[in-house]
């Protein structure tokens, strides 16, 4: 039997699935920054909001910005800051609805929601 050309067949079939498996590891990795950037824009902007001097606007426009800066003005989605009562006192939530991107960063995407607290100074 001759198995001239088996090599070049198998590095291309080997190679094809390689490209695969390092494109869907990037794309998980994409996606795990994409959602941990826009938790922690969450967080400073409820940081912000929480502050004596500050409300719930000043957060969600920071939230809205540092989402801009840090990823892109397409992914900032919806942001909306408000108190919300805790046994602690009083909270500001903020809540940003976004897209989690599934294939690169203009491809198909599922909705990505997150929320951030900080309890309010008096």
């Amino acid at each position: 039997m001759r198995e001239r050309g088996a090599a070049v067949a198998e590095f291309t079939l080997v190679t094809g699935l390689l490209v695969l498996l390092v494109l869907g590891i990037a794309q998980v990795g994409l996606a795990i920054h994409v959602r941990n950037t826009v938790v922690a824009c969450a967080a400073e902007g409820a940081r912000l909001a929480a502050n004596a001097d500050r409300g719930p606007a000043d957060g969600a426009a920071l939230t809205r910005r540092l989402i801009a800066q840090a990823l892109s003005e397409a992914m900032v989605g919806d942001v909306t800051a408000r108190h919300v009562p805790s046994p602690a006192g009083r909270n500001v939530r903020v809540d940003v609805v976004t897209r989690l991107p599934l294939i690169g960063l203009v491809g198909p995407s599922r909705t990505l929601t997150v929320s951030a607290h900080a309890v309010e100074e008096s």
